[in-house]
């Protein structure tokens, strides 16, 4: 059962503040702490909050029509305070146009709805977000 469950990615790190990360089926992306244009960890928090949310309401809606345009903007304010260093006053926000006619105006309708059941439910980022999970950390020997 947790192979089916379990997600995995893998940090190299490829010079000073800069990683190449892999997931286990080939995907690569760099990161790195903000002093060039790759993303930081805090921006992969949020594209991975509008990626998951977006995916779940372009499933939804696209079966009635093709959006027209479509992108969403995630934001929040990183803060320290005496809990350390964390996002607050995350938002998502959705821009989309939908073709004029029956499938456009059934989309168009349903857009709130497929947004709240992302929020409520399906976003599996935002979910463990807004619920809370717990992150262990180890340190492995390479002895």
């Amino acid at each position: 059962m947790a192979e089916e469950t379990q997600r995995s990615v893998s940090l190299t790190r490829t010079g000073s503040q800069q990683y190449d990360v892999e997931n286990v089926r080939g995907g690569r992306i760099t990161i790195g702490s903000g002093q060039n244009t790759d993303f930081t960890p805090v921006e992969l928090l949020l594209a991975a909050i509008a990626g998951c949310t977006a995916i779940d309401v372009d499933i939804l809606t696209s079966r009635r029509a093709e959006p027209e345009s479509f992108t969403v903007a995630s934001t929040g304010d990183k803060i320290r305070d005496e809990q350390g260093n964390h996002m607050t006053n995350l938002e998502v926000t959705f821009r989309v146009g939908f073709p004029a006619g029956e499938g456009g105006d059934k989309a168009r309708a349903l857009l709130p709805e497929a947004v709240r059941t992302s929020h409520d439910r399906l976003c599996t980022v935002s979910r463990t977000v807004q619920l809370g999970a717990d992150v262990t950390m180890h340190v492995a020997t390479d002895d």
